[in-house]
């Protein structure tokens, strides 16, 4: 326990109270926010399957973030012959 009270006053000499103290109120602060977290609400068990399959018939992730992908399904399916 003395080990701890030297501890505290050496870091009270070197960083001030004002920074202990706010060191310690943010530490606080982002404990509460992991456990706000941790308590929200639960994720489905598989994320990855789609909700509607007629949207994603193989069960895949739609290629929102390609749009290169997108662009070139759109100009195969504006040629005539397709």
């Amino acid at each position: 326990m003395f080990e701890l009270l030297i501890i505290i006053v050496v870091l009270l000499v070197v960083f001030g109270a004002g920074k202990v103290r706010s060191a310690g109120s943010d530490l606080g602060a982002a404990v509460k926010g992991f456990r706000k977290a941790m308590s929200g609400p639960q994720r489905p068990s598989n994320p990855s399957s789609p909700a509607d399959p007629a949207v994603n018939p193989a069960g895949t992730l739609p290629d929102a973030e390609f749009p290169e992908v997108l662009a070139a399904r759109a100009r195969q399916s504006s040629k005539p012959g397709a």
